[in-house]
C-alpha cells in the first residue's frame, strides 16, 4: 500500500529542486554574470574605439588648420615682399621726380639746341684734341644735355653724358652735380654696384657740396639694396653724425632702423 507513494514523493522532492533553481537571483546566476561581464567589456571597448577614431579625427583637423595657418603665413608674406617692393619702387621714382624738380628749379637756362648725346661727345673730344679742359659754355651744354635725358628717361644716354663731362672736366663747377645724377641715373636703372660708387665719389671728393648728404643717404641704400647691411648701416650713421640737421639724415634714421630690424 506504501509504493504507490513513492513516485509522488520523487515528484515533490524534483519540484522543490527545480523550484529552488528558478528562485536564485540574476545578479547570482553565473551565466547571467558572465553575459554582463561580456557586455560590459563590449561597450568598453566601443568606447575605446570611439575615442581614438575621435582623436584621430582632432588630430586630422589640427594638422589641416596648421597646414593652412602655414599657406596663409606663406601668402602673406609674399603679398609683403610684393607691396614692398612696389613700394621702393614708388620711393625711388618719387625721390628721383623730386630731385629733379629741385634741381631743374636752379638750372640757369635750358638746354641749348645742339646739346644731347653729340654735344657730350665733343665735349668728351675737345680737352683731348686741345690739351685743355672744355669751356664753361661747353661744359653747360653737355651738362644739360645729359641731365634732359635723365628727365626723359633715357637713362643709357644720361649716364653716358655725365661720364663724358667727368672725364673732360673732372673738377670742373659741374663736376659734383655731374657725380652724383651719373649715381642717380644707375640707381633707377638697378645698378647699384656702379650707383654707389659714383654716390661715394661725390661724398669723398666734394664733401661740402650740398649733394653730398643725399649722395651718402644713396650711397647707404645703393648697399643696402646689394645686401652689405653692415656697411650701409656705417654709412648712413656717418651721414647722420656729419649732416645732422637734413632731411637727408632723418630718412638715414629710418632706414638704420629698418636694418636693425632685418638684423636681429
Amino acid at each position: 500500500m506504501r509504493h504507490p507513494r513513492l513516485p509522488l514523493a520523487g515528484t515533490l522532492m524534483a519540484s522543490i529542486v527545480l523550484g529552488g533553481c528558478s528562485l536564485t537571483p540574476a545578479e547570482e546566476d553565473p551565466v547571467q554574470v558572465r553575459l554582463a561581464d561580456l557586455d560590459a567589456r563590449v561597450a568598453k571597448v566601443e568606447r575605446i574605439i570611439a575615442n581614438q577614431s575621435l582623436v584621430e579625427l582632432s588630430q586630422r583637423v589640427e594638422a589641416l588648420e596648421a597646414h593652412s595657418r602655414e599657406l596663409q603665413g606663406r601668402s602673406e608674406v609674399q603679398e609683403n615682399a610684393v607691396e614692398g617692393a612696389k613700394q621702393q619702387q614708388r620711393d625711388l621714382y618719387n625721390d628721383l621726380d623730386r630731385r629733379l624738380s629741385a634741381l631743374e628749379s636752379g638750372v640757369p637756362e635750358p638746354p641749348r639746341e645742339g646739346s644731347g648725346a653729340a654735344a657730350s661727345s665733343t665735349v668728351a673730344a675737345a680737352p683731348a684734341a686741345a690739351g685743355e679742359p672744355p669751356s664753361a659754355a661747353d661744359q653747360q651744354a653737355a651738362y644739360d644735355a645729359a641731365f634732359a635725358a635723365l628727365k626723359d628717361a633715357r637713362y643709357a644716354d644720361a649716364i653716358t653724358g655725365f661720364r663724358a663731362l667727368l672725364e673732360a672736366a673732372p673738377t670742373g663747377d659741374l663736376a659734383p652735380n655731374s657725380q652724383y645724377w651719373l649715381g642717380e641715373a644707375c640707381y633707377v636703372t638697378r645698378d647699384f654696384e656702379n650707383a654707389a660708387v659714383a654716390f661715394e665719389a661725390v661724398a669723398e671728393r666734394w664733401p661740402d657740396s650740398g649733394k653730398a648728404p643725399g649722395a651718402l643717404l644713396k650711397l647707404g641704400y645703393s648697399q643696402y639694396e646689394l645686401k652689405r647691411l653692415g656697411d650701409a648701416r656705417q654709412t648712413l650713421g656717418r651721414l647722420t653724425a656729419r649732416y645732422p640737421d637734413t632731411e637727408a639724415a632723418r630718412l638715414a634714421q629710418d632706414r638704420i632702423q629698418r636694418i636693425i630690424a632685418e638684423q636681429r
